[in-house]
């Protein structure tokens, strides 16, 4: 299917998103032809789209795309496909996608995972210097650890009003 560029796009979805299952699923978009005259000339392209973090828990156990979500992995695909009315352009977006050539899919022994083209997010550069930054989160952490301390004495205490022994 790779070698016929039949594979137009692969998105990767969180789990938990499906009651019977926990895994997390990858959609496979298929094209017979990705030169048809309604979108922009595909050929030897795929669209990789790793949407793993994206959607909120809804309880313990499941997750669920929000509409912004479903918009902008849709958002994603209509720019980067070319269709008409889109209003944005499409830009490979480290982290969240990528357009790959058969070249880069053959690189990759034609692996069709999305994490393995999109890469890493970029991260935002940390302009605090590290002894200020590590005295702040020293500081922080004795105080978490105080409060810490009061909450285990207060909750013995409780324990102890209610007769349990532990």
């Amino acid at each position: 299917m790779v070698k016929a560029d039949l594979v137009d796009c692969m998105v990767a979805l969180p789990g938990q998103l499906f009651y019977s299952t926990q895994i997390p699923v990858c959609l496979w978009f298929i094209a017979r032809d990705k030169k048809n005259g309604n979108f922009r000339d595909r050929g030897g392209e795929t669209l990789f789209i790793d949407a793993r973090k994206l959607g909120t828990m809804i309880d313990r156990v499941h997750r669920e795309l929000t509409e912004e979500d479903i918009q902008k992995i849709a958002g994603i695909y209509h720019a980067w496909r070319g269709n008409d009315g889109c209003d944005k352009e499409y830009e490979d977006e480290p982290g969240f996608c990528k357009a790959a050539t058969l070249d880069d899919i053959q690189e990759h022994n034609y692996i069709l995972t999305p994490g393995r083209y999109v890469g890493a997010a970029e991260v935002e550069e940390d302009d605090e210097p590290f002894e200020e930054k590590m005295e702040r989160l020293t500081v922080a952490l004795r105080e978490q650890m105080e409060e810490s301390a009061k909450l285990d004495k207060t909750i013995l205490a409780n324990l102890e009003d209610i007769g349990y022994g532990g």
